[in-house]
Parts: structure tokens; C-alpha cells; sequence
């Protein structure tokens, strides 16, 4: 963990937002995989963790502003928990680690929250994402839990999200020891990668990097043939030789803070013509979007940026046609980049993203676009420094998006159907890193992972 004084400021700085009431933030459970006693690999809650720092299960933060005091409340574990789990520091001892002197049983939580709301007084909290804690908050506040995070706290949920978007130089440290990691994760993958190999035996040695060398991954991996399905979490492909792979993947520091990095790489070690003019067409899209960034543009703008650049080399290569410009105005490009440029990074791969997306990527003066590919932009609003967040454009082909756009003959002028019919077996291509914005400019994170046609090439064949 950081410092106490690191944890004291940080709550210090959130009551300057926050004048009254009681701030509350309860930690997560273990969660059951198939029996009470069989539980998943425990995670704690990122906001529970950013400003009281304990990685335990069953612990319930408060920070009451009026009496200006923190609590922790927990338990001890008893004999019964020491002869199964080993013995554990007492909670008194570990909350003075994180700046709290005041602890109470995990028991007393219900009394002390009720007599708060008897006396009307308000308690804030943020947005639930857990069932079984939401389910709590009926015991603990009396709220039906249908309609608990219509009760959170809009006020607490805008004071989280614009202190932990500013990352200080820890943060930023913690997620430069995750993408060393990631560094690791991805020139194996690309050693590893043979025709013959099922995808499986790749991602299982990639997943154990990021389980030794850290806190495990910080999403579930994607590594596929089928890179034009976005989200594959399906790793039982055979590579074949001229199959694409795309690896997105990413693990957590000692800490939980996120790496996220995308590659995409032949099976064969070897790109094909096909393949390089694509990639590179992907390339040269991620390069100038991040060149981009900078503090007071907005996310968006690079987001559209990077578009044109897609739809201007797809209409070299007689895929799209027209005026790229009006075709990026009028999403023709979707139909190959049909998601957003990327999102917040930190504690969580999509960071604060639980407290709600419209706060996170969104503000008064940004709103969300209805337009498809567009309406998936995570994050559009004006970019400060502080900020850490990925840049990961990608051009796909997908046969039933391609067959549906085609046979409404949607975006006539500016696709040309009968040149992306030659590509409906490519699969897709993805590349991604991780920025952090500085005072004047931004910097790419971590240690250079192989990213052009020839340094991709050299690490297959290494």
C-alpha cells in the first residue's frame, strides 16, 4: 500500500468537496464460484481501496465529515478463520497503516448508519455494481435493492471521479509496473505463437505471467484468430498459418493498477501484403492520434481524427470511396472502426466506469452521439493533465455486420461492397497503448512493445 499520509489526503481532499454527512464506502466480499466455501480470487473495490487502501474482504469505510473522522469497520478473525486462513494482523493495527485510528466491529455498521439517517443526516454513497452488497444496503439503509443506485449520491459520484482521474506520480508508477508486465505478456505471445497451436496454450502462459509477476490480469484476456469479434473470450481456435492474431490484454500491479495493451501479429510471423497495407493503415492511425493529445482537446476530436485516417486508407486501398471527411461525418467508417478510441485507465482497466460512463467520458458540455461506432466512445470530454488513458483505433471485418449494411445498401457512396467482400475472412486488427497526459503534451507508458510491421516480424521470429 502507499503511505497513511497518502490515504489522509486523499479523504481530506474529498471532504473539501464534500461539507456534510457521512461518506460511505463499503468494501467487497468474497463471491462464491459454485459453494459458499469455493470462492472466487478476491478483488477489492477500487474506490474502497483509492482512499482506505485495505485489500481485505468484509470491511466497510466511513468518512464523517461533521465530526471530521474516518472508521473502519471489521472483524478480527477467529479461531476457527485462523485454522483455515492463518493468522492476520488485527484491523486496528493495519486502518492505522492507511491513516485511521478508529475502528469498530463490522456489526455496529447498521447502528451507526440508522441513527445517522434518525438524526437527518445525509450519507453518501456511490453507485453499487455487486449484488450481494447491494442487497446489503437494504439491511444497512432501508432501501428496496431495485433502487439503490437511484439513492447514490450524484455529488459524492462527480467529487470520486475528479480526484481519482488526476493520477499522482505513485499512481503513474503503479501503472508503469503493470505494463512491464504487460511487456512481458506480449513478446511472449508473440515468441509462443506457431501454426498448430491452439490458442489455449498461449493464453494460459500469458495469464500466468500476469499471476506471477503481479496481481493477476486486469481483464479477461482476449487472445484470437478472430480478432473481428471485439470482445473473444474464446481460446480454443487452432492458428493456422496466415491467421491474424489480436492480444488484448493487460495486468494488475501489486497495487490493482491497470496496464492495457493491444497487438495484433501473424500466426506465421510473417505479414502478408493483404495484412501489412491493413495494419499499417491502423498504425499510422494510433500514431497520429496519439500525437494528438495534449491537455484542452477533447477526447472526441482524436477519436474522429483517428477516423479519418482509417477511412482515408481503406478508400487508397478502393475499400470505401467518396469524401472522407463526409464519410466520417455520416459513420461510413463504422462499418470497419466500430468503437471508440479508448477510455480512462487506473485503478480499473475502464476506470471509475462503475460510477457511471456519462460522468466518467461524458460532461454538461459533451454529450453522447447516437450515431453508431460513435454512441461507443467511453471517453469524449476535454482531456487534463493527470489523465491516463488508452489509444487503441482497429480495423475489422465482420461478415454479418458486412452482409446487413450490405443488403440495406447503407453508405452507398462511400463503401465500395464488392472490394470488402475479398476481405470477409481477415479477422481484424487492433493496436493499443497506454498515455498519460502531461502539463503541456502526453507521454506513452511503459517500455516499447513491438509495434511497426518489422518489429512485430523480429519478435515472432526471435
Amino acid at each position: 500500500m502507499f503511505s497513511s499520509e497518502t490515504y489522509k489526503e486523499r479523504r481530506e481532499r474529498l471532504t473539501e468537496q464534500i461539507k456534510s454527512g457521512i461518506l460511505f464506502f463499503p468494501g467487497n466480499n468474497e463471491t462464491p464460484m459454485n459453494y459458499p466455501a469455493n470462492t472466487y480470487h478476491f478483488r477489492q473495490d477500487s474506490s474502497f481501496l483509492y482512499y482506505f487502501g485495505l485489500d481485505q474482504s468484509n470491511l466497510a469505510g466511513l468518512i464523517d465529515v461533521d465530526k471530521n473522522e474516518s472508521i473502519i469497520f471489521g472483524n478480527d478473525r477467529d479461531i476457527d478463520d485462523v485454522v483455515w486462513m492463518g493468522y492476520e494482523t488485527p484491523l486496528k493495527e493495519r486502518s492505522e497503516k492507511v491513516g485511521v485510528t478508529k475502528t469498530k466491529p463490522f456489526s455496529e455498521l447498521k447502528t451507526y448508519l440508522q441513527s445517522a439517517l434518525a438524526s437527518g443526516r445525509k450519507v453518501h454513497f456511490l453507485p453499487q455494481y455487486k449484488h450481494d452488497i447491494i442487497i446489503e444496503f437494504q439491511e444497512w439503509l432501508g432501501i428496496n435493492a431495485k433502487y439503490v443506485n437511484k439513492y447514490s449520491s450524484i455529488e459524492l459520484t462527480k467529487a470520486v471521479i475528479a480526484q481519482r482521474s488526476v493520477k499522482s506520480e505513485e499512481e503513474v508508477e503503479e501503472i508503469e509496473k503493470a505494463l512491464e508486465i504487460s511487456y512481458l505478456m506480449n513478446k511472449t505471445a508473440m515468441k509462443m505463437s506457431r501454426p498448430g497451436m491452439i490458442e489455449r496454450e498461449v493464453f494460459g502462459a500469458i495469464e500466468g505471467i500476469a499471476l506471477a509477476k503481479g496481481s493477476g490480469v486486469s481483464f479477461p484476456i482476449i487472445f484470437s484468430i478472430h480478432g473481428e469479434t471485439l470482445h473473444n473470450h474464446n481460446h480454443n481456435n487452432v492458428m493456422k498459418d496466415g491467421d491474424l492474431l489480436v492480444l488484448d490484454s493487460g495486468a494488475e500491479s501489486l497495487l490493482h493498477y491497470a496496464s492495457d495493451i493491444t497487438r495484433s501479429f501473424p500466426v506465421s510471423g510473417k505479414f502478408t501484403e493483404k495484412q501489412k497495407n491493413i495494419y499499417n493503415i491502423v498504425l499510422k492511425s494510433q500514431l497520429e492520434a496519439i500525437e494528438m493529445i495534449k491537455p484542452g482537446i477533447k477526447y472526441r476530436e482524436v477519436h474522429l481524427h483517428s477516423a479519418k485516417v482509417i477511412a482515408k486508407g481503406l478508400k487508397e486501398l478502393g475499400l470505401m470511396k467518396g469524401n472522407v471527411d463526409d464519410a466520417v461525418a455520416n459513420g461510413a467508417h463504422a462499418l470497419f472502426f466500430p468503437h471508440g478510441l479508448g477510455h480512462m485507465l487506473g485503478l480499473d482497466v475502464h476506470d471509475l466506469e462503475g460510477l457511471g460512463e456519462a460522468f466518467v467520458g461524458y460532461d454538461e458540455d459533451t454529450k453522447r452521439s447516437d450515431q453508431f461506432g460513435l454512441a461507443y466512445l467511453r471517453l469524449a470530454k476535454t482531456l487534463q493533465p493527470g489523465f491516463v488513458l488508452t489509444v487503441e483505433p482497429g480495423i475489422y471485418f465482420i461478415p454479418q455486420l458486412i452482409d446487413i449494411w450490405k443488403g440495406e445498401n447503407k453508405h452507398a457512396d462511400f463503401i465500395n461492397y464488392d472490394e470488402v467482400d475479398k476481405y470477409r475472412d481477415f479477422g481484424g486488427i487492433r493496436i493499443e497503448d497506454d498515455v498519460l497526459l502531461t502539463e503541456n503534451s502526453s507521454k506513452v507508458l511503459g517500455k516499447p512493445i513491438p509495434k511497426s510491421v518489422d518489429e512485430v516480424e523480429k519478435a515472432c521470429n526471435s
